[in-house]
């Protein structure tokens, strides 16, 4: 069985309680995805602010988003495999949960699997890409009795 180092960095207080479920919705998108290797991925929950300077940063757009995942891939000389960073905005996710009229861990949730899933080589940009992400983000979250649909 696979083993999963799930980093968490979480600069807000009150997101603190996040963790445990980070884990598990990371792990559970790990396993759906059937990835074998020892893996390792750092999940960063933080605000808008730091989210916007990120999304400025590496893909020109000025503005906050809720999550972006930046894909690494290397194997470490321990043999682990490094599949990169996670950022959450909790502002936005707060948002987002409130507008859908669903949980904010639920909307969390969503978040974690759908950027552990870019980080696996998922995308969204045709129909194609798009129904099979939403069709992996659904199997994981369905495990948890979540049904919340992404806003995109």
């Amino acid at each position: 069985m696979a083993t999963y180092h799930i980093e968490q960095q979480i600069t807000l207080g009150d997101a603190a309680a996040l963790e445990p479920l980070i884990t598990k919705i990371a792990t559970a998108t790990l396993k759906q995805q059937q990835i074998t290797a020892e893996a390792v991925l750092t999940i960063l929950i933080t605000d808008d602010a730091q989210l916007q300077q990120l999304n400025s940063s590496y893909r020109g757009e000025d503005k906050p988003t809720d999550v972006l995942s930046f894909e690494d891939g290397t194997t470490w000389p321990d043999g682990k495999l490094y599949l990169g960073d996670i950022a959450i905005s909790h502002e936005t996710a707060e948002r987002q949960a409130q507008a859908g009229q669903h949980s904010l861990d639920d909307e969390m949730a969503l978040l974690i699997a759908h950027g552990v899933l870019h980080l696996l080589g998922h995308d969204h940009g045709d129909p194609e890409e798009k129904a099979a992400m939403w069709q992996a983000q659904g199997d994981v979250l369905e495990q948890f009795g979540i049904t919340v649909q992404p806003t995109e």
